[in-house]
């Protein structure tokens, strides 16, 4: 785990020193916590401001030598905006702006966590903490020496002024473990395909049994008793074998039905047979972002201990193009005994999660499933790398992923199902073909997993913008994103709350 700061909270009359960040509203005005400590300066900080055409934007900041007469070297001063217009993960992003501003090296540093009304609430004040911590990621492991001017890591010790530390610091623990399952999500896919293969894959995740995770691994001859030939088919080019890895967190009542997510976990993808173009052809080992989701999940779930039963499993492979490899024209045979038509054998992200997905839903009858996969390029062609792609055949479920994605910010967008679009993915010799014509084809990945989930709700997200590569933004500068950590915990959160 990379993790390149220490956060914790003090009382508003601690002193600050090294680095000092406060916030202001788009009047530049302050809480009264803030303006006891800047004293004279907070009319040079208008002056300032002036200056650099500074007016308190929301994320916008002002990085100035700290004005005479305080103790701190440095001031930052982040605009929070309209502050009626403030969301929740707005500060997140508040948090990630700060952090933004620090120097490599190591740094000291005092944050002001009050608004011109008065000092944040303890959850505002911990997804302040949570920013900061996402935004300092970085992934520099395989580093062994500095080029000319590249700085050195940033190193940093962040103390978060608040009006009550307990109820912060109680706020921020289950925040904390979240973030840890981001960062934990965001090393997976940022490490080399030479280093992470489906066994090493499978390896890590039987980590978790360290926080009372229950973790069960399906070798080749496991899924071959258990008739997976889906996911065989893609693993059977590569010298590495296929791993299904199973992992169950039991936080809630015994007996009580669980709720599953399934993550695609290709941990390289060349296309096989049907070989993909050399170009950036070396971001394909990011193509188990969605396995390496629902590991982070389970290690937040569990390390927060959430009060719910809670199935984790992925199906990890490797599509390579030797001489084993499985060819277009040929037949596989599904866990469901539905027979698939192998017409690309790029479009094998689908053949995975077919399989894991019918041993879930079969084995566990969760209440609901939920699979995220890097799946299609149409997706991104639809959305872009701002929404991840929703595909459900349960509106409930839908509409709670759409409300937790606008609480956390990681955002979806729900596309259409239909038996319209079946058609593209009959075939003439065999139940179904593994890829339908280009028209729709995010949405006819989606009906082809539609079919191996029977009578269970289930949502399906296309993460493949959204889970490597997408821009960079106020909590995340780092390849690998991490998304759909935060938005599944907070839907375990909501739907076990309810319960209640």
């Amino acid at each position: 785990m990379t993790d390149a700061v220490k956060v914790g909270f003090v009382s508003f009359s601690a002193a600050p020193s090294g680095v000092l960040a406060v916030f202001c509203d788009d009047a530049l005005g302050f809480g009264p916590a803030t303006r006891k400590v800047l004293g004279a300066a907070a009319g040079l900080i208008k002056q300032a401001a002036e200056t650099n055409r500074f007016k308190g934007k929301n994320g916008s900041v002002l990085d100035i030598l700290a004005p005479q007469g305080l103790k701190a070297k440095r001031l930052i001063v982040v605009g929070a905006g309209k502050t009626s217009d403030l969301k929740d993960h707005d500060f997140l992003k508040l948090g990630g702006a700060v952090a933004g501003k620090l120097k490599a090296g190591r740094e000291t540093v005092g944050i002001i966590a009050e608004l011109p009304k008065g000092p944040l609430n303890a959850e505002q004040a911990a997804a302040i903490a949570s920013g900061v911590r996402l935004r300092a990621y970085t992934f520099d492991r395989y580093k062994t020496k500095k080029k000319d001017g590249e700085e050195t890591k940033l190193r940093a010790d962040v103390s978060i002024a608040v009006g009550d530390v307990a109820a912060a610091r109680k706020a921020f623990a289950p925040n904390g473990h979240v973030v840890d399952g981001v960062i934990t999500a965001r090393d997976l896919v940022n490490e080399p395909p030479n280093v992470l293969f489906p066994a090493e894959f499978a390896r890590r995740a039987g980590q978790l049994r360290k926080l009372g995770v229950v973790v069960d691994v399906l070798d080749v001859n496991a899924m071959k008793r258990l008739g997976m030939g889906a996911l065989l088919g893609v693993a059977q080019g590569s010298s590495q074998p296929g791993r299904t890895v199973i992992m169950r967190w039991n936080g809630g009542k015994r007996g009580d039905q669980p709720v599953a997510f399934v993550g695609k976990g290709v941990c390289f993808d060349t296309g096989g047979i049907s070989i993909k173009p050399a170009g950036s052809m070396e971001d394909m080992k990011g193509d188990m972002g969605g396995a390496a989701c629902v590991v982070g999940l389970m290690q937040a779930l569990a390390a927060r201990k959430a009060k719910a039963n809670v199935v984790g499993a992925i199906g990890l492979v490797e599509n390579m193009p030797d001489g084993n490899a499985q060819r277009p024209g040929d037949i596989v045979t599904s866990m469901s005994g539905q027979t698939i038509e192998i017409i690309n054998t790029d479009a094998e992200g689908r053949l995975v999660l077919a399989d894991v997905l019918w041993y879930v839903a079969k084995k566990f009858k969760p209440k609901f499933m939920v699979d995220l996969a890097t799946l299609t390029g149409a997706i991104m062609v639809a959305l872009g790398t701002e929404y991840a792609g929703l595909f459900s055949n349960n509106d409930e479920l839908a509409e709670r992923l759409i409300k937790v994605g606008r609480e956390t910010g990681e955002r979806v967008w729900r596309m259409p199902l239909g038996p319209e679009y079946d058609k593209q993915i009959d075939s003439q010799f065999a139940d179904m073909k593994n890829t339908g014509t280009r028209n729709g084809g995010s949405i006819t990945a989606a009906q082809f997993l539609q079919r191996f989930v029977d009578n269970t709700p289930w949502a399906h997200l296309d993460i493949a913008g959204t889970a490597m590569g997408a821009p960079k933004n106020e909590i995340n500068q780092s390849w690998g994103s991490g998304f759909g950590v935060r938005l599944l915990d907070r839907l375990v959160a909501e739907h076990y709350e309810a319960k209640r």
